[in-house]
């Protein structure tokens, strides 16, 4: 009779169960959770119900086990690290208001603290409930669900892995559990050591894509690499159009100021003229704007031609210096260092040059230092021969304003 009674029981209340912990993981689980899914939980269930059946359970421990299964990531609507103990308590919860037996409540407590991984399952049913949550280890889709407990530890804990780091891990937690009951071991056994063999041979795969990537790292950089390549031509392209620029801005404050300083030269030296020498001897408060315009033109020009003379970087070479291609300061790319050289010593560094990468593009390194170091040269200059000229003929304006004042 009891037998009876109970089987009714069973069915019902594993059935409210199931619609309880569907309603609240779709109304409380956090989406990121790709792992920890409803979906996980069923699959939980199912491994429960078919362990428990192989184990040859009596209903009620069934019963018991089935509904731990069900409310043994319930704890992931409220808390990600110690969900277990929320499980738990919402488990007790829930079965105290459908009036459960108190001591059965506390065994389906206690087979969920089962699940947390640092509790060792100590009952049959606790290792059946284990073996169940952990039945993943052991399926054909056990490197699926994978990634996405992958995904799932990358959104909720921040921990990103590269293809080796989590093969490494995975195959250290295969090898490192077991399952514990009976019942799990022969469900899983096969699979379990097929998915282990499978793991090796992938972190063999990511070992050697891995090793395969450094060596092409590693490669001798001299043959040509092309991001390498793309920056020294870019760095190259670069300072050179800077350089034509600067030529190019100077060129014209030369020719401008030249034409102001030979109008002004040729307005002085006027013998005869409307507005020539004795305009000067009539107002002489003219000569102070007149002569701010030479000295704003002068020094604009001064500066200009300058920043555009030629500016050749060289070094002082003596025949006791060590090797010229180890010399950090020399370059052997540039005619202002190797035309202080002897052909000789030329020749031997460009050998040494051509057979190592390092003082190859240490060479290039050093030519692209020192072409921004004229480039600096000649960007001040430039800029201090603008200055002159916009403030040179900002004060020459107020003189005249000021002379045009005082006539009135």
């Amino acid at each position: 009779m009891e037998n009876i009674t109970l089987q009714p029981a069973k069915a019902e209340i594993i059935k409210q169960a199931k619609a309880y912990i569907t309603a609240l993981f779709e109304e409380k689980l956090p989406r990121q959770l790709v792992y920890h899914s409803p979906k996980h939980t069923a699959t939980v269930v199912k491994e429960a119900k078919a362990l428990g059946e192989a184990a040859g359970l009596p209903e009620a421990d069934q019963e018991a086990l089935v509904l731990a299964a069900w409310f043994h990531d319930a704890g992931y609507t409220e808390a990600y690290a110690g969900h277990e103990y929320r499980s738990m308590e919402l488990a007790a919860t829930w079965l105290r208001q459908q009036g459960y037996p108190e001591e059965r409540i506390r065994l389906v407590q206690d087979l969920i603290r089962a699940t947390c991984h640092t509790e060792k399952p100590e009952t049959d049913l606790q290792r059946l409930l284990r073996d169940a949550d952990m039945s993943h280890m052991g399926r054909e889709d056990f490197f699926a669900n994978a990634e996405l407990l992958r995904t799932e530890w990358e959104v909720m804990l921040g921990k990103t892995f590269s293809n080796e780091e989590w093969a490494e891990m995975q195959l250290d937690f295969l090898t490192s559990i077991k399952f514990y009951s009976e019942a799990g071991k022969a469900r899983y056994k096969e699979q379990f050591k097929e998915n282990i063999k499978a793991q090796r041979e992938l972190l063999k795969k990511a070992e050697k894509k891995k090793k395969k990537k450094q060596e092409e790292e590693a490669g001798n950089f001299a043959e040509g690499k092309r991001g390498v390549e793309t920056m020294f031509r870019a760095t190259y392209d670069n300072h050179n159009t800077l350089s034509q620029m600067a030529d190019s801005k100077a060129n014209m404050m030369i020719s401008l100021n030249s034409v102001i300083l030979s109008v002004l030269i040729t307005y002085f030296g006027a013998k005869t003229s409307t507005l020539g020498a004795s305009t000067f001897t009539r107002n002489p408060i003219l000569a102070v704007p007149m002569a701010l315009l030479v000295a704003t033109a002068l020094g604009s020009v001064v500066t200009a031609i300058l920043s555009a003379q030629p500016d050749v970087t060289s070094f002082k070479w003596l025949k006791k210096s060590p090797q010229v291609a180890t010399n950090r300061r020399v370059n052997l790319l540039f005619f202002g260092n190797f035309t202080k050289l002897s052909l000789d010593a030329f020749q031997e560094g460009m050998g040494e040059l051509m057979a190592n990468k390092d003082l190859l593009y240490n060479n290039m390194i050093t030519d692209i230092y020192y072409l921004g170091d004229v480039l600096a040269k000649k960007y001040r200059l430039l800029r201090i021969s603008y200055t002159i000229f916009m403030v040179g003929l900002i004060l020459v304006a107020f003189s005249f304003a000021i002379v045009l004042l005082y006539k009135s």
